[in-house]
């Protein structure tokens, strides 16, 4: 008798067989099992089940292909930390109207479909691929795509339609990306558009060499509307930041002469190359609170087919990063100090109770991303101007805010009195705060008092110009991909044919998003440059730099004195 088996599961997305289905990993000896979840292979993007496991004081993801054989890596690098952030995981409420219609199974309907949990908080809007520079990290620029990808006004104000069109409550926050968008000549029109649609938070997303080279910029940019600009710092040595070492001084003084007082560091950490920087890159931060608003650490996503041994040489996760933070600044932030993003749920869900208007819900995965607030406090040590950190969670409780703002919320929807209630949690502020810890000028509880009466960005601004952000957002890769992370995305991409993709489906199947899609929408470099003039794609744009001119100035040597040290000795001065 011959038993015929079952065919397997496939369905076709962009010209591409995917299958469904595989073993099931297994738990090994001195492992536990953290949580179920799905994910895909690195090599033929089959959909597998996948577990989460802890081991050695680490969580791992595990999953096993049919074909291609099993893959692990590493997906927290600290087992305490996960479950704390786990604690304050929450459900988003969904998106409607969907962009595009469930045709497969997820990761493969992304535009957004209706098994998505959240709306849009921040859009990339991609607006050009090319660079004047071409860091090795990279994944996304002309020449390594072969081909040109620079949308038009009228297709950039269709885009922004899809976001302002979400319910129950769109975001209103687009960072302009590329690329190197500041090579767009038409960049401060883009940026009025945006005004014009209603945006209200425009990030510009660079690093800001361009703007040596068109100094006036930067103030026609903030003029125009741009709110901050995420800029690319990866540490304060030139051997870890060898893409804006020496053009960050510069920057930043123009930043100064530009009013451009919200700039947030970026650094993309990498093990072995800058995560012993990641303190230094802080205490930069601070000593350049007049304009910088914050810094945004993302570990780096492992992007292409990268051996085992080359992953484990470079990945670096959350946990990582905070502990070496920690570690960096003598335990002065610590890790206890960090939140994962759906903390601020209990804020938003207050503020819709209170205003009886939806309001946007950080409802994404806790494991993809944590952040706190730290206050400098600058003294004089041996004639050295220093800085010492105080985190928000050494003087605030944070957590029993959050129960009592929950509890609040309650209250109003069984019925309780909305103006009471507000005058309930307004009074009651400074039992979670103590006053005497606070840093030396810092009135919080007058602050939280005006953002919750008044609910407004210039109530919220006053908070964050006296604090620092830390962040810490880590885009996924092929090894490390949940599934479940990419359901509950909240930053997406604008894409040209109607649709929004998740940031890990769009930049991680990139063969089926963002290449075939920009493909589409693109022109070739020969048609480029016919159309807007020779030198604008390729070796002849690329940005060159006149190292011992731009180390010679009194304002590098300023900007660097705290690390100078550390520079001439990675330098071997």
């Amino acid at each position: 008798m011959v038993v015929e088996l079952p065919k397997p599961q496939f369905f076709e997305v962009a010209g591409k067989e995917i299958y469904i289905g595989g073993p099931r990993p297994q738990l090994r000896e001195s492992e536990k099992l953290v949580r179920h979840t799905s994910s895909i292979c690195p090599e033929c993007y089959r959909i597998l089940p996948a577990i989460l496991v802890e081991r050695d004081g680490a969580i791992y993801i595990r999953k096993v292909c049919p074909e291609h054989g099993e893959y692990e890596d590493l997906y927290w690098g600290d087992s305490e930390l996960f479950r704390k952030a786990m604690r304050f995981e929450v459900k988003g409420r969904g998106i409607y109207p969907p962009h595009t219609s469930l045709k497969a199974p997820c990761p493969f309907s992304c535009g957004i479909c209706e098994a998505h949990w959240n709306t849009t908080a921040l859009a990339n809007l991609v607006v050009t691929n090319r660079c004047n520079m071409d860091c090795w990290y990279c994944f996304f620029y002309a020449e390594r795509m072969g081909y040109v990808y620079e949308p038009s006004l009228e297709e950039i104000d269709r885009m922004v339609d899809l976001m302002l069109k979400e319910k129950p409550a769109h975001g209103n926050a687009v960072q302009i990306t590329g690329g190197e968008p500041l090579l767009r000549d038409d960049i401060v029109e883009i940026v009025k558009l945006l005004k014009r649609k209603g945006v209200t938070h425009i990030q510009l997303n660079t690093e800001g060499v361009a703007f040596l080279e068109k100094p006036w910029l930067m103030k026609e940019l903030r003029e125009a509307g741009v709110n901050t600009i995420y800029f690319s710092f990866d540490g304060v040595t030139p051997i870890a930041n060898p893409k804006t070492h020496w053009e960050t001084p510069y920057i930043l003084d123009l930043a100064r002469k530009s009013s451009m007082t919200s700039l947030v560091l970026v650094p993309t950490v990498i093990k072995g190359i800058n995560d012993r920087e990641v303190g230094d890159i802080v205490k930069f931060a601070a000593y350049n609170i007049d304009v910088v608003r914050g810094v945004n650490f993302q570990p780096v996503s492992l992007t292409g087919k990268m051996p085992r041994d080359q992953r484990d040489k470079y990945r670096i996760t959350i946990p990582d990063v905070i502990k070496r933070i920690e570690e960096q600044t003598d335990g002065q932030i610590s890790r206890d100090s960090w939140y994962p993003v759906p903390f601020t749920v209990p804020i938003s869900q207050f503020v819709e109770a209170i205003t009886g208007k939806p309001k946007l819900m950080l409802t994404n995965h806790p494991a993809c991303g944590m952040a706190t607030y730290v206050f400098p406090v600058f003294e004089n040590v041996d004639g050295r101007r220093e800085v010492r950190f105080i985190p928000i969670t050494d003087f605030v409780d944070v957590e029993g805010f959050y129960e009592f703002l929950s509890e609040k919320t309650r209250e109003i929807m069984e019925g309780g009195n909305r103006l009471l209630v507000l005058l309930k949690v307004v009074s009651k502020l400074s039992s979670f705060i103590e006053r005497e810890k606070q840093p030396p000028g810092l009135d919080l509880i007058k602050i939280l008092r005006r953002i919750l009466i008044r609910r407004n960005y210039e109530a919220l601004g006053e908070f964050h110009y006296k604090a620092l952000f830390l962040g810490m957002m880590h885009f996924m890769d092929l090894y490390n991909y949940d599934i479940q992370r990419v359901i509950r995305c909240d930053i997406h991409y604008f894409s040209p044919d109607g649709r929004m993709i998740p940031f890990c489906t769009y930049n991680v199947i990139s063969d089926i998003y963002r290449d075939k899609v920009l493909r589409e929408h693109s022109m070739s470099f020969e048609e480029y440059e016919r159309k807007y003039g020779s030198g604008k794609v390729g070796p002849s744009m690329k940005y060159k730099r006149d190292i011992k001119k731009l180390e010679s100035s009194e304002l590098y040597l300023k900007t660097y004195e705290p690390f100078m040290d550390k520079i001439k000795f990675k330098k071997g001065g």
